[in-house]
């Protein structure tokens, strides 16, 4: 009667590998397609590859099988003319014996969920390449020489290679304007801006100023304004900010848009969280994924940077060990990092510093991406330009370090009570807190 047969579970869906899945997770007794790579993660994070078949999982093990490739995706490089794009086309890299670890086998550990679909990877490559483009690491020319072309391909084939894992295949610019609605692309965007304003708690009521004193009645002069008659104009201002366009197609200009949401994608998709705030339910969530991916993703950052060449220069040395000392510090603050609810054993955070840490992790994440973008920079940097990027990686280290500080500290003020305070106390809460530098 079939009373004590265990039930089998169904076998994982692998049909849509190399098309719009690049990687998935397997279970015990999934059969990785043949074309396909098997990676095992042990429970310590080492990885280890696989022949192509049935799949043994064992203790504290996570198995991920990925297609190479190629995929084709297209890019829009410049957020203010989503007309313009790049058809991308890529592999994901084999595996390199000089390395320890393959970086696209740290981005399914660190970044990846049950499923890495092309759709996701796509817009994560594209906000790679707009951030690239808008920091200046990047340049995109007009290319009416061949050589402009190879050097900007050049530099987005080491940006990919160095964040991601992949080798750019085949990379050309192409016309999307017959598929693009610019109307409606600005309309999300005051969408996107107005709920993100409404997320935010109420601000407090101004508290209102001395009644000015009234001039004579014969005098020239105007009654001046009290302060909390401008807040109230300040705030009426910001409410017609975020009024929604009309349904016309001159509903505002790039320059516009582009001013109220720098960075945002321009056909609707945002692939990272917001690092103005979370919603409650989702604080948790994002602050989890964000230490994860700085535990993970720090110290292979650290031996990157150690691994470049340097010319002979004892400034340069020293430069170079002070960042690195900089960086080992931030990894031991990520390890250490205390738990979200709980600014101590006796006493949990309410849910505003929650949100508060979780949107400080995120905002550590994204000066992560830009480290991994500088990182591609040296490698094809020539001697004369390394003392400015290494000022700039001082930058990108000295924002990382910030935002952890901010994410370990158990109570800090909120972005609206900093809007709220006044300038006075700002800047004496600056002069009473120097600078402190890292040290061991």
């Amino acid at each position: 009667m079939a009373l004590f047969k265990r039930r089998r579970r169904a076998a994982t869906d692998t049909a849509g590998l190399g098309s719009v899945v690049i990687a998935m997770r397997l279970e015990d007794g999934d059969v990785a397609p043949a074309d396909c790579r098997v990676v095992v993660f042990n429970a310590a994070g080492y990885a280890r590859r696989l022949p192509a078949g049935r799949v043994a999982r064992g203790d504290g093990e996570t198995v991920y099988c990925y297609h190479p490739g190629p995929y084709n995706v297209e890019l829009t490089p410049f957020p203010a003319a989503p007309e313009l794009g790049l058809r991308l086309q890529f592999v994901v890299d084999a595996a390199d014996p000089r390395v320890a670890q393959q970086r696209f086998e740290l981005l399914l550990h660190s970044e990846a969920g049950p499923q890495l679909g092309l759709a996701e990877f796509g817009a994560s490559i594209e906000q790679a390449l707009q951030l690239a483009l808008r920091q200046g690491g990047l340049d995109l020319p007009p290319c009416t020489a061949l050589e402009e072309w190879h050097s900007f391909r050049a530099g987005l084939n080491q940006l990919l290679y160095t964040r991601f894992g992949v080798t750019v295949d085949d990379c050309f610019p192409v016309d999307l304007g017959e598929r693009i609605d610019f109307a409606a692309t600005l309309r999300a965007r005051a969408a996107r801006l107005a709920a993100r304003l409404a997320e935010r708690p109420p601000a407090r009521a101004p508290v209102a100023a001395p009644a000015a004193v009234a001039p004579p009645s014969g005098g020239t002069n105007a009654a001046v304004p009290t302060e909390a008659s401008n807040a109230q104009q300040g705030a009426a201002a910001a409410a017609a900010a975020i009024t929604l366009p009309s349904s016309g197609t001159n509903a505002a200009s790039p320059t516009e848009a582009r001013s109220t949401e720098p960075g945002s994608d321009p056909r609707g998709s945002d692939p990272s969280p917001s690092p103005r705030g979370s919603p409650a339910d989702h604080a948790a969530t994002d602050d989890a994924k964000a230490l994860r991916r700085l535990f993970l993703e720090l110290p292979p950052a650290t031996s990157a940077l150690r691994l470049i060449a340097l010319p002979p220069s004892q400034a340069l040395f020293q430069s170079h060990q002070q960042l690195l000392q900089r960086l080992a510090l931030s990894s031991l603050s990520v390890a250490t990092m205390p738990s979200l609810a709980w600014a101590a054993p006796d006493r949990p955070l309410d849910l505003v510093q929650q949100r508060r840490r979780a949107s400080q992790a995120i905002a550590a994440v994204r000066a992560l991406d830009e480290a991994w973008a500088l990182l591609a920079r040296l490698r094809l940097a020539a001697p004369d330009q390394l003392p400015e990027l290494f000022d700039e990686a001082d930058r990108i280290i000295a924002n990382l370090d910030h935002h952890l500080a901010l994410r370990r500290a158990p109570f800090a003020p909120t972005e609206q009570e900093c809007d709220e305070a006044p300038a006075q106390s700002r800047d004496a809460t600056a002069a009473a807190a120097p600078r402190k530098e890292p040290s061991l």
